[in-house]
């Protein structure tokens, strides 16, 4: 159960005064539904309204607060000029502009005669000073709530800053005062305040140093979050050892087959994380190893034979990936492999139904299907394995928490491999995964040439498309990917299905179009003609970017290569390079080019090393951006910024490792605050595993 003292936190805004059902959609959709959220939306700047001269000297362009008299109204002579209110003091005039006013609530608000403080931009219109739609209008007596310091928070469309101001204050007086959880001296040694000071401080900031990540109240609640994570990390993993797994050691007889008929050798690497993942496996206790390889070094090979040890030793093992097109992908390579050995394997999908289900669910019940490789169909109702010890996740960011369990729950003390193709900065690894054990892939396969990469303006598009036109005359063929236009599938769309026109009217027919609207047979079909024979040019979205196999193809075109990130502009790359021709990847921008812009192309420009691209990712984007999707099951970190906080990363592990050394269940007093700290930040998923051991 969640303390008590948090239940007022955890309520729902629609609670707070002033917060009805449309003003709730809108605070949700930019902060989150309960109260808690409110307190974690940090301003990202701040409005000072101290600034009170007089009129006469006002300079335009800036923020002030005036001590006026009103001296009448003037009413618009149509209904496109404002209303004016012409104001004064002993300097000059003003005029306060209004665009369709409320005529009852202005003549209330400034009464002819009456001396009131409004605030709000001066502009300059004619020569003249005015104050369009002033931010404050108040009475004498209300000039010190008037000259005070605001702060400045994202918004969304419909939702005012007054609105969203007043909802964050009422949020803030439901905080209570919690028991400190963190190690006293360290709270001395850093001139930390309490959680509930430093919430109240960074609310309610006095300049810009107190907006920085560095300042003292940011710090301390970066490291109450970064605590609560590493704590349940560890709680996790302390409870997963302690729960038996099964050693699993097989005989090689199934794996020699497999590696005497590999065409190429294997990597130094690969041998390495193969001798890991075969130590583990052999451990009496569950696996769980994460596979970090760049695109193109060779993971789905060492995952097979992972999996071959699995079915070596009597069990059965599955590979999951999260499409449709990456799991047909890395079907066709395993079953290609496996049959060396003769080893049977199965492909189930969303897509499959019918007798063909049907076969492939009795064969994975009976045992006589050894390996599966599927989307998330795998671990549905309905699926049940005879023996299932290994699950392969790949690209496991791109499943939730609770699907991961739902596979686990199909077999018998689990051991996972988690793989996946978007190199981790070893910050994120910490923050994200903890102590989980890691092999690296850091060699590309033999043979793999660099892909040679050229930045471009996009007014350059005519000569990019006769260079596409010579490179398919040649034999090759190309990637064309459209923009991710603010994450719009409809506009993505848009984008790829009009360049797909354009390029079919200057090269002809056998331009083809692949987007994440298509159903999966389309997707495939789409894909199936592109690498084989009658297609020679491929517009996509974004839905290419992962596993897509086309040897042949050596050439890519990204437009608005800008409005992607790093990580992902690499990956995208990595879909060419795949043979052993020349290839080359033309990044085409828009400018003016935006400084992060700038970099990360530069960056793209002058290396392919996945994991140094991470890291400058990280610390271009920050960590939500690089982590991706909400729903990953990773930390959704709202006050610690990774590029910003990663030094306090180590500290908090310390300080997590060393509170359940010397209390494993948290019942000492520091203990409970830590409970208390675990439900504040919702891994409270990490008490129930305290609960039930």
């Amino acid at each position: 159960m969640r303390p008590s003292i948090l239940f007022p936190l955890f309520g729902d805004i629609s609670e707070l005064p002033g917060v009805g059902p449309r003003i709730q959609k809108l605070i949700a959709k930019v902060a989150g539904d309960r109260v808690v959220d409110l307190l974690w939306h940090l301003p990202t700047g701040l409005i000072d309204r101290r600034f009170a001269p007089k009129v006469a000297d006002a300079p335009a362009g800036r923020i002030a607060t005036l001590t006026v008299r009103v001296d009448r109204h003037i009413a618009a002579e149509s209904k496109r000029r404002p209303y004016r209110v012409r104001c004064s003091d002993d300097t000059g005039t003003i005029d306060l502009v209004f665009f369709h006013p409320r005529l009852d609530y202005l003549a209330e608000a400034l009464p002819p005669g009456q001396t009131r403080i409004v605030s709000g931009k001066i502009e300059l219109f004619g020569g003249k000073p005015q104050m369009a739609h002033p931010d404050h209008i108040g009475k004498p007596e209300e000039r010190d709530q008037l000259k005070a310091v605001e702060p400045v928070y994202r918004l969304t469309a419909g939702l005012s800053p007054k609105t969203l101001a007043k909802a964050i204050r009422a949020a803030l007086e439901k905080g209570p005062e919690l028991a400190e959880w963190i190690d006293p001296s360290q709270v001395a040694g850093r001139k930390w305040p309490t959680w509930l000071q430093a919430v109240q401080r960074v609310h309610a900031p006095q300049d810009d140093r107190d907006l920085q990540p560095d300042h003292p109240d940011r710090q301390r609640l970066a490291y109450d979050e970064l605590l609560a994570t590493q704590l349940a990390l560890f709680v996790v993993r302390n409870r997963q050892r302690q729960r038996p797994g099964r050693s699993i050691n097989g005989d090689y007889r199934l794996r020699r087959k497999v590696f005497d008929a590999l065409p190429f050798e294997l990597t130094p690497s690969q041998v390495g994380a193969l001798k890991e993942i075969g130590d583990d496996m052999k451990a009496s206790t569950r696996m769980l190893r994460l596979l970090q390889g760049d695109v193109g070094s060779g993971k789905t090979v060492v995952a097979l034979f992972a999996m071959l040890n699995a079915v070596e030793s009597g069990h059965q093992a599955v590979l999951m990936a999260p499409t449709e097109i990456l799991a047909r992908q890395h079907f066709a390579t395993i079953e290609r492999l496996a049959a060396a050995a003769g080893v049977t394997c199965a492909l189930l999908t969303g897509r499959d139904t019918g007798k063909a289900r049907a076969r492939v669910l009795s064969g994975l019940a009976d045992g006589t299907v050894a390996l599966a490789i599927g989307t998330h169909a795998l671990f549905q109702q309905g699926v049940t394995f005879k023996d299932l010890a290994l699950a392969v996740i790949d690209e496991q960011h791109r499943f939730g928490v609770h699907q991961r369990l739902d596979l686990a729950a199909k077999g018998q003390a689990l051991d996972m491999l988690i793989m996946t193709a978007t190199p981790i900065p070893r910050t994120l690894m910490l923050a994200a995964y903890g102590d989980m054990a890691e092999s690296r892939l850091t060699e590309k396969p033999a043979g793999r040439k660099p892909v040679a990469t050229r930045v471009m303006p996009a007014s350059r598009l005519q000569d990019v498309v006769a260079a596409c036109q010579r490179a398919i005359r040649g034999g090759a063929k190309v990637f064309w990917v459209c923009p991710l236009v603010e994450e719009s599938e409809a506009v993505d769309l848009a984008a790829a299905t009009d360049r797909h026109a354009h390029l079919q009217t200057l090269l002809g027919s056998r331009v083809g179009l692949v987007h994440g609207r298509m159903k999966g047979a389309e997707k495939d079909k789409a894909m199936a003609a592109f690498a084989g024979d009658e297609v020679d040019l491929l517009v996509a979205t974004t839905v290419i970017e992962v596993g897509v196999d086309v040897p042949a193809a050596t050439v890519m075109v990204i437009e608005h290569a800008e409005r992607f990130g790093l990580a992902q502009l690499h990956q995208l790359r990595g879909r060419i390079g795949r043979g052993d021709a020349e290839s080359t990847c033309l990044l085409l921008y828009s400018p003016p080019l935006g400084e992060a812009a700038k970099a990360r192309l530069a960056i793209l420009r002058d290396t392919d090393d996945g994991f140094r691209i991470a890291e400058e990712d990280l610390q271009l984007r920050g960590a939500g951006e690089v982590l991706g999707t909400r729903q990953s099951g990773l930390p959704d970190f709202r006050l610690a910024d990774l590029a910003h906080h990663a030094d306090l990363l180590p500290v908090a592990r310390d300080d997590a490792r060393l509170a359940l050394e010397r209390d494993p269940e948290l019942e000492s007093d520091r203990g409970e605050a830590l409970r208390t700290l675990l439900y504040l930040f919702d891994r409270d998923a990490a008490i129930r595993y305290l609960r039930s051991g």
